[in-house]
């Protein structure tokens, strides 16, 4: 059983890569993308901030930008920079091509904008919207200086860790709601 953040962030991308090329994966993508259909559309946010997918994520782009009201919405991505490390959001027309960031992600070129709705992308979660990412703090250090946005954590029900195996750190701020393919995580 993995001890550290890394131990745990190495097995969790391990699992979510297998369980991405599954028999089980289609229905549960399907499953996981109509939740969160459900719980945006009823937020109603006036501007929603994305991510693009990466290392097998949930491609939470795509799934909400097959719905009608979702697609409607003002969308934003992320972007980062390496000095200092720090994340904004850009308004993002969906056009191609996207600019990458300074850690080679995908983003917009529009301007800077703070949506009021934010889908992080969750590698592993823990009781109290507590996540574990990537370990870069990008999300952490953007919450910490925006703490009125909702943040709707997506992850898959098999990356829950226990609360006897995974502390939360004095850094780490919790998520408002966690949703996988499961519904919303109690």
């Amino acid at each position: 059983m993995p001890t550290t953040r890394a131990e745990w962030r190495q097995q969790l991308r391990e699992r979510r890569a297998a369980f991405a090329t599954s028999a089980g994966y289609a229905a549960a993508e399907a499953a996981l993308a109509a939740h969160l259909r459900r719980v945006v559309t009823q937020l109603e946010p006036q501007a929603l901030g994305l991510y693009t997918s990466i290392r097998s994520e949930f491609n939470a782009v795509l799934a909400l930008g097959a719905d009608p009201d979702c697609d409607k919405l003002p969308w934003a991505l992320p972007f980062c920079r390496r000095e200092p490390r720090e994340m904004e959001y850009r308004l993002w027309d969906r056009s191609v091509p996207m600019v990458a960031d300074e850690c080679g992600i995908a983003s917009a070129a529009g301007p800077v904008c703070v949506p009021d709705v934010l889908l992080v992308p969750c590698l592993g979660y823990a009781a109290g919207g507590y996540r574990l990412g990537y370990g870069g703090g990008y999300f952490d250090r953007y919450l910490a200086k925006h703490p009125h946005v909702t943040t709707i954590g997506v992850a898959w029900s098999f990356t829950r860790l226990d609360e006897e195996v995974y502390a939360p750190q004095p850094h780490d701020i919790p998520l408002t709601l966690i949703v996988t393919e499961q519904g919303v995580a109690p």
